[in-house]
């Protein structure tokens, strides 16, 4: 059976057959499975792009709360979503989920029912628009991430890289012969629950595997996890950061990054990348008269933080420094405040930041001179 599994209308029907069955009995409890409010599986798919199942219960929620119909999110300001947003990464995610909001709200409040009107929404692409017309339209589009790219990859043994444009049509081709029609929701839920769980990248659970006996990795290959094919990772750059907790008094000077752009629109500590041939301390000093077009002093180090992005990496290294002179100015920024540090937590922060504040116990300022 395995050679001529999409040959086969019978092959295909088994196929079906035990992957939905598999997936009614087993399928995680999540929250976004337990509606039909396509507004919320919209949330929850843009959240999916580039964030795991297991990380995302309390974000979800939390955001659900903060804006339970577009109509909410429509309304809220982008600091406010960015905010609900805060520790989820990649907030071009939110902003253009922000942008959708108030597109969908003029026309009504009514999410676009079709692959393609999903697809002509900021920040949707076809996975997206096919997740979430199967699953809050029962359209039937098949879906093509990373965990159905590995399912479709190890079952059909394809070999070709799956970045290359035809081999990625191809999978969406297979994906289409394979899907339940009428089911589509649950049929592309079962495959990318199946790719999570069972048909893992390193270490794939065969033994557990309902479709097993169709796959063409595990009939034929010494090990099915070769597949699919990985391109050789490049190194990542890693960059020191100095960023400033700069003090005037018992504040403190916070900037928002530019809506556009890694970060866009979160607030920081304010600083940059240390060049070649200077000290953090000179960089420090250097960024913020750049940015900020102010002069400080700068003491000593609080904390270092290490940080993951997707192409680099840094090392922030947060200073304590303390404001001179000038007027602050948004030469490199979109909006500067000096602030209480018990304010902190009203404004949305990245990750290494949110890291900074916590281990230095948002900022006392018993001790800020």
């Amino acid at each position: 059976m395995v050679a001529g599994l999409l040959d086969e209308a019978a092959a295909i029907a088994d196929f079906r057959r035990e992957l939905l069955a598999w997936y009614r009995a087993h399928r995680r409890q999540l929250a976004w499975r337990q509606t039909r409010d396509p507004y919320l599986i919209w949330i929850s798919e843009i959240m999916l792009q580039q964030t795991r199942v297991d990380q995302m219960d309390a974000y979800f929620a939390r955001f659900v709360q903060a804006f339970p119909t577009v109509h909410d999110l429509a309304a809220a300001s982008e600091d406010q979503v960015l905010k609900a947003w805060e520790g989820l990464g990649y907030y071009a995610r939110a902003r253009n989920l922000h942008r959708a909001a108030r597109e969908v709200a003029a026309r009504g409040g009514q999410l676009p029912d079709t692959y393609e009107g999903l697809l002509a929404l900021p920040g949707v692409g076809p996975y997206t628009a096919a997740a979430v017309s199967s699953i809050a339209f029962d359209r039937d589009h098949p879906v093509l991430d990373g965990n159905v790219t590995r399912v479709l990859c190890r079952l059909l043994r394809l070999e070709a890289d799956p970045r290359q444009a035809a081999v990625k049509a191809a999978l969406i081709a297979a994906g289409e012969q394979l899907l339940e029609p009428g089911q589509a929701g649950d049929f592309n839920q079962a495959m990318m629950e199946l790719g999570a769980r069972v048909c893992t990248p390193a270490r794939p659970r065969c033994g557990e595997c309902p479709v097993a006996r169709h796959c063409r990795a595990l009939a034929e290959l010494d090990d099915p996890a070769r597949l699919p094919r990985k391109a050789p990772r490049k190194p990542r750059p890693h960059y020191q950061v100095a960023a400033g907790l700069i003090w005037k008094g018992d504040l403190l000077l916070i900037a928002q990054r530019p809506s556009e752009g890694l970060l866009g629109g979160l607030w920081e500590f304010p600083g940059g990348k240390q060049e070649a041939g200077e000290t953090l301390e000179q960089c420090l000093a250097r960024e913020i008269r750049e940015e900020l077009a102010i002069e400080i002093a700068v003491d000593e180090c609080l904390a270092q933080v290490e940080h993951g992005f997707t192409h680099f990496s840094i090392t922030l290294h947060a200073f304590r420094a303390r404001y001179l002179s000038g007027e602050p100015q948004t030469l490199g920024c979109a909006a500067w405040r000096w602030v209480d540090p018990s304010e902190l937590g009203q404004y949305a922060f990245s990750r290494a930041d949110l890291q900074v504040i916590e281990e230095l116990g948002f900022l006392s300022t018993g001790d800020n001179s």
